[in-house]
Parts: C-alpha cells; structure tokens; sequence
C-alpha cells in the first residue's frame, strides 16, 4: 500500500510522535513538508539564503511545540504553514526593509496553505476578493495578534479558550484580539478605496 507522505492522519502520526520527542517521527515529518514548507517562505520572502533561514527556524519551532499541537484545531500542513508564515513575516518586520507583496501570489499561496493543503492554486484563485482581502490585512498583523485572531474566529474559541491555548492571561488577549479587529477594520476600508 502506498502512503502518500502529505496524507494529514500520516503527517498527524508523525507530528504527536514528535511531540513525545520521537526524532525517527520528526525526520519523517520534515522530509515529507519541508520542500512545500520551504516553497511557501521562499515566495513570501524571495530570497533563497532567507528561506532556509526561516525554515530551519519554523522547524525547530514545530520541534519545540509538537507536544502542544491540537489535532481538533488544525490540520498539520496547516499548523506548520502558520508557523512558517508567521516567522517569515516576523523576519521581514524585523529586517526593516520595506516589501513589496506580489499580493495575487501571495493570496493564493497563503489561503491554499491555510485551508486545504490539498487544494490547487486554481481553487484558491477562486476565493472571493473579500477573503483575499482579508488574508492581506491578516497578514499585516503581528505574529503573536495574527494568531490569537485566527484562534477565535477561524477555530470558534473563546476568549478564556485562546488565552489557555496561547498560555496568555485573558485581557491580554481580548486587547489584543480588540486591536487586532481595529487594525483589519482600517486595513480592509483602504484596501476598498483603492
């Protein structure tokens, strides 16, 4: 019987058994996502030597928080996509240069990781330009503001919920989550008058 390596139960096993620090489990895993995971950063970063960078930093992130993935939550892909999106943002916020997103590749990319890593460029074309909008303003914010938003209202949690996902305390979260929603208010009316 063939196993298809991107298989999400097979991507599951391997992730809970990294989280028991099972190495053999974590090889597995990398080997089967680390050439999309490493596509994905090289196409919001475009920069090969920060790719991997990235990636070798994402990776020893999913190392360290494989014991804390909630299966009922996210799908794997998913999970180590956000992780890999996240910390290449971070990167480009932290290296002061001002980038320009290929917004249609970067949509595409971002929504396709996020909702269905099965899913062809094509059908993530196909979202509306108000979903793409979204994912844009999303994706401005910070990686930690970013993440508590897409716990509420992309997995239905509540406030308390994130806060004890995120090991946060829960007014911290709801500010955040408040500012957040001010932030892709703001974003989101530009990007309508443009």
């Amino acid at each position: 019987m063939d196993v298809n390596p991107l298989d999400p139960q097979q991507l599951r096993i391997w992730l809970l058994a990294a989280g028991k620090r099972d190495g053999g489990a974590f090889r597995s895993l990398y080997d089967a996502t680390s050439p999309k995971l490493f596509g994905f950063a090289l196409r919001i970063l475009h920069k090969r030597e920060l790719a991997e960078e990235v990636l070798q930093e994402s990776y020893v992130a999913i190392w360290n928080n494989a014991a804390n993935y909630q299966s009922h939550l996210a799908a794997p892909m998913t999970w180590m996509a956000t992780i890999v999106r996240n910390k290449a943002f971070d990167h480009l916020r932290r290296s002061d240069v001002s980038v320009e997103i290929d917004a249609e590749q970067f949509d595409s990319e971002v929504m396709n990781a996020l909702q269905d890593p099965q899913a062809t460029p094509i059908e993530a074309l196909q979202m509306s330009g108000d979903a793409k909008a979204l994912a844009w303003c999303m994706s401005a914010l910070e990686g930690m503001h970013r993440q508590v938003v897409a716990l509420a209202y992309y997995h239905d949690l509540s406030h308390s919920e994130v806060a004890e996902q995120m090991k946060l305390p829960v007014g911290t979260v709801k500010t955040w989550i408040r500012r957040s929603l001010e932030k892709l208010r703001t974003c989101l009316a530009k990007r309508e008058q443009t």
